[in-house]
């Protein structure tokens, strides 16, 4: 992976921006999870024994040192933010990242409450090309996406796996656009999930995420679920897998 440091450009294409070095003493160690919403942050805080007056700044996020070799960071939207923060969290020593978000299901098997755990993603987003993004479907870490698929199924819940298709304008998703991201095989629809996988590699950080699906546009209509039952039940259920997960990787 490249090196993050020293922070001054050695060649024309050395980044003159670079992430800041860490002031916390508390080490980060290999592991970390990027939960993108605030409702998972404090769940997986929970879960961790994190309080939520351990966290430190981190951008405009909260960053936790812990469990022991698991950093837990978020909330946030959006590639670039998403990418910010993993380059971050990659230059202070995390070798694998676990991404838990929400997304919108454009296959019509796809259900409001349901969980996806991708393949790979889709690049509609513009931030993947900074980070040598030469294919337009990056693909997870086949060894942490093997780790999640097992937790899912030691915990006994169902779920799809598949694509997702990120965008970075969540109000310009168009008939058009769910049509032809579904005809090349998109289960569902994100803000961040692309860009992470393409950094990663970019970056030699395993990459994998676990998707709850919020809301459902496969009839070209908008149906929210974000106060669904089975929604918030799945979201708990996905919470307590990461969980698991953290303290068995």
């Amino acid at each position: 992976m490249p090196d993050p440091s020293p922070y001054r450009p050695t060649t024309a294409d050395t980044p003159i921006v670079r992430p800041m070095p860490r002031k916390h003493p508390t080490p980060l160690g290999p592991l970390a999870v990027l939960a993108a919403t605030r409702p998972d942050l404090g769940e997986l805080c929970r879960l961790l024994g994190r309080g939520a007056a351990e966290g430190e700044n981190f951008y405009g996020s909260q960053l936790y040192a812990g469990p022991p070799g698991c950093a837990l960071a978020g909330p946030f939207i959006g590639a670039p933010y998403a990418v910010m923060l993993l380059e971050s969290l990659v230059c202070w020593g995390a070798r694998r990242v676990l991404f838990l978000g929400w997304c919108g299901a454009v296959a019509p098997e796809i259900r409001t409450g349901d969980l996806i755990l991708p393949t790979g993603g889709l690049v509609d987003e513009g931030t993947s090309r900074h980070y040598g993004g030469s294919t337009a479907s990056p693909e997870a870490d086949p060894g942490l996406q093997a780790a999640l698929r097992q937790a899912l199924r030691d915990a006994g819940r169902g779920f799809h796996e598949g694509a997702v298709w990120s965008t970075d304008a969540l109000f310009r998703e168009t008939p058009r656009q769910v049509t032809a991201f579904r005809a090349r095989g998109a289960l569902a629809v994100d803000m961040e999930l692309s860009a992470l996988l393409t950094a990663g590699r970019f970056l030699g950080a395993a990459v994998a995420a676990l998707l709850v699906v919020s809301d459902e546009l496969s009839d070209l209509q908008w149906r929210p679920g974000f106060r669904d039952a089975r929604f918030q039940q799945a979201r708990r259920e996905a919470c307590g897998i990461v969980g698991r997960l953290c303290q068995s990787l």
